[in-house]
């Protein structure tokens, strides 16, 4: 493997492998961007098949974030952390302390938070060693619940442009993923009067879905297959795929979840098949967003901040019709053009 002719390697300003034996943290932090300020992103805890795969994943996750932060115009760059293992069996206070002195050695330039296996729990551990974490737990607190929302929002903004509908009543959305977002993306949709078809690898969060929800629990494979308005990938990335856009039904793909196009060639393959994408960086970022209100958190401030992921959704989506350009690619342009400008819109 050559690092530097990764596809994925984007110019990333730096990145850093960090070992420590005694805790057993074997951990990629990747720096993607600090041109509008210090990186932040959060850390996600995967057992990767191979090291390359944790680097690849960390290179994507920390360049969508540089495009994130720069959508919801945060005075943030982009960073983002992995760590490899299994969470069911390396999570120790003694791994997270390790973790948050890897990040005291980058002095600031990036602040890591919760992700994929990673709680806020976990981040006040490696807080006790380190102050370069953010959404902590007496401040702006998880982010989940604000991510959701934002989504939800991003899925109102979708039919509005495609279906030309105000609301969702009536609607059916397939959700892949139910984790602490995806479960609470269901929560707004099922009150907005959406009819959900749900897939999880938990069979719990499932039963519980189908009787507070009255959702409709279908196997992890075929939740694609399912003759809906709405796609929802809210788990891992690459959902998106040959195979999926073949089998997709839906008419619009939006969802929580990082990197869901497999591969940049899928944003014109969507386009070719009549579905609007909401790219994933813009319509994820409602936790971001509330962690950008840290210090002197406000809540309500946060609330109207994430609020604006609808119109900027709409603004891409105008765009991409008016430029016939697929909307990742329009959203891409939108984002390097703020970062050029040094923030501005």
């Amino acid at each position: 493997m050559t690092f530097f002719d990764l596809a994925d390697f984007d110019n990333h300003e730096q990145v850093v492998f960090c070992s420590d034996q005694a805790s057993g943290l074997k951990a990629i932090i990747a720096i993607h961007s600090t041109k509008l300020g210090p990186a932040v992103g959060g850390c996600r805890l995967w057992d990767y098949v191979s090291d390359e795969e944790a680097l690849i994943d960390a290179l994507r996750l920390s360049k969508g974030m540089t495009y994130k932060n720069a959508m919801a115009g945060l005075a943030m760059g982009g960073g983002k952390s992995v760590i490899i293992g299994n969470a069911k069996t390396i999570k120790s206070e003694a791994l997270f302390k390790a973790f948050g002195e890897a990040l005291n050695a980058l002095n600031g330039r990036y602040l890591s938070a919760e992700d994929v296996n990673i709680t806020t729990s976990d981040i006040a551990i490696a807080n006790t060693v380190t102050p370069f974490v953010t959404g902590t737990i007496n401040k702006s607190g998880d982010p989940g619940p604000f991510t959701a929302l934002g989504t939800y929002l991003g899925i109102k903004a979708s039919v509005k442009h495609k279906l030309n509908r105000d609301n969702l009543a009536g609607l059916s959305v397939a959700v892949q993923g139910l984790g602490s977002v995806g479960y609470g993306l269901c929560e707004y949709l099922h009150k907005a009067g959406a009819k959900l078809f749900v897939t999880d690898i938990n069979q719990e969060v499932l039963d519980k879905a189908a009787i507070e929800l009255d959702a409709t629990i279908v196997s992890l494979d075929e939740i694609v297959d399912q003759d809906v308005d709405v796609y929802a990938p809210c788990a891992l990335g690459a959902s998106i795929n040959d195979d999926t856009i073949k089998r997709l039904k839906a008419s619009i793909i939006a969802g929580c979840a990082n990197n869901q196009l497999a591969e940049p060639r899928h944003d014109q393959a969507l386009v070719d098949k009549g579905i609007l994408y909401a790219p994933d960086y813009v319509i994820n970022a409602g936790g971001i967003i509330n962690i950008s209100f840290e210090e002197n958190y406000s809540k309500e401030k946060s609330t109207k901040k994430v609020e604006e992921i609808y119109q900027t959704l709409l603004t891409v989506f105008v765009k991409a019709n008016a430029q016939n350009k697929p909307t990742g690619y329009i959203a891409d342009v939108m984002a390097r053009e703020i970062i050029k400008n040094g923030g501005k819109k």
